[in-house]
């Protein structure tokens, strides 16, 4: 059995989910291994932001989906909060 490798992003690593849905569409794996490690931070923050799991489900299925599609990065997606010190303020503390 060959380990598939599947590339990190910047800030946060790809969850177990994610990781799933990759691995299920190996048509996708080189795209996203392609991707440079900010435009692959960005998916998993979009990914990861939402708090319902129904929410997060869409937004699994529509990363496959952009991502068969050429798309780099979220559309309709400012970036990733976490790493801008500006965008701090929108974000909740964790408890």
């Amino acid at each position: 059995m060959t380990k598939i490798l599947i590339a990190e992003g910047v800030l946060h690593t790809i969850p177990d989910d994610m990781k799933e849905a990759l691995k299920a569409r190996v048509d996708i794996i080189e795209l996203w291994n392609n991707l440079t490690s900010i435009q692959r931070n960005e998916w998993i923050c979009w990914v990861t932001i939402v708090k319902k799991t129904e929410t997060r489900a869409k937004h699994i299925q529509r990363m496959l989906e952009e991502l068969s599609e050429g798309k780099r990065q979220p559309c309709c997606w400012p970036g990733c909060p976490h790493r801008r010190p500006s965008a701090q303020k929108w974000l909740k503390p964790d408890k």
